[in-house]
């Protein structure tokens, strides 16, 4: 089976492919650097000549309110215009827990904007919403961080590994469309102040962090609530503490 993955050198991307390609499928890693942009619609009709199977895992190179929606709408009209001229059969996409509660964020806005597209494209399509990824810890810490002090919202969340998440995307992509929004978490829930605290410590990183409610994630304010799944996700196997000592020792 011809599968395209949009967005394919990236970090799910490029696991995702090498999945797909283990078990005999003929995938595209596609990118701008491969010459496919969905932004410009340049190689988008060569890519997807005779693919039955797209997942788009591309993400906004910018996190600014107008260039994320922007980007998101633009790609998702472009994407799936291209699909339904190749007759693709099984569209999916990857996009966030919460994504729906998380409005007053402009990047979240973006994902709702590119998931109400694929509802109404016609194509047979998934949505797989994931927890945070474990492999982006550091960027959320730096994105609290000022001075010496990282404050962030105590507000639970259930990370998720990258393997874990490729994992289930390769799955979704050898099974029939759900015509639905399937959730996936982590094994293992944690207040995110507290999860980066560990995390900061672990690293030898001198930086405290202040666990204030008040703290906006990517522009949005949370609860406990908004960064985790009830809806029986498909739960990963790799725990925090098993991440670390695999991947984060610092170099």
């Amino acid at each position: 089976m011809k599968i395209v993955v949009i967005g394919g050198t990236g970090l799910i991307g490029s696991k995702t492919v090498e999945r797909l390609r283990k078990r005999g499928h003929d995938v595209i890693a596609a990118s701008p650097n491969s010459g496919v942009n969905t932004i410009t619609g340049e190689g988008l009709a060569e890519a997807l000549s005779g693919a039955e199977v797209v997942l788009d895992l591309a993400n906004s190179p910018s996190f600014e309110d107008k260039a994320v929606l922007e980007f998101f709408e633009t790609s998702g009209r472009n994407l799936l215009a291209a699909e339904k001229l190749a007759g693709v059969r099984h569209h999916i996409a990857l996009s966030v827990v919460g994504t729906e509660r998380l409005q007053e964020s402009g990047y979240f806005r973006g994902k709702l904007a590119q998931e109400k597209l694929i509802k109404a494209s016609g194509i047979p399509y998934t949505i797989v919403h994931s927890t945070q990824f474990m492999e982006f810890l550091g960027g959320i810490a730096q994105s609290g961080t000022v001075g010496q002090t990282v404050r962030l919202s105590p507000a639970y969340v259930q990370p998720i590994v990258s393997d874990d998440v490729a994992d289930v995307m390769a799955d979704v992509a050898l099974a029939p469309p759900a015509n639905a929004t399937i959730e996936i978490s982590g094994p293992e829930r944690a207040r995110l102040s507290e999860l980066v605290a560990r995390y900061l410590k672990a690293m030898k990183d001198s930086r405290t962090v202040d666990a204030d409610a008040e703290a906006k994630y990517f522009g949005a304010r949370l609860n406990d609530q908004s960064l985790v799944s009830d809806n029986n996700p498909r739960l990963g196997s790799i725990t925090f503490e098993q991440w670390f000592a695999k991947s984060a020792q610092p170099k």
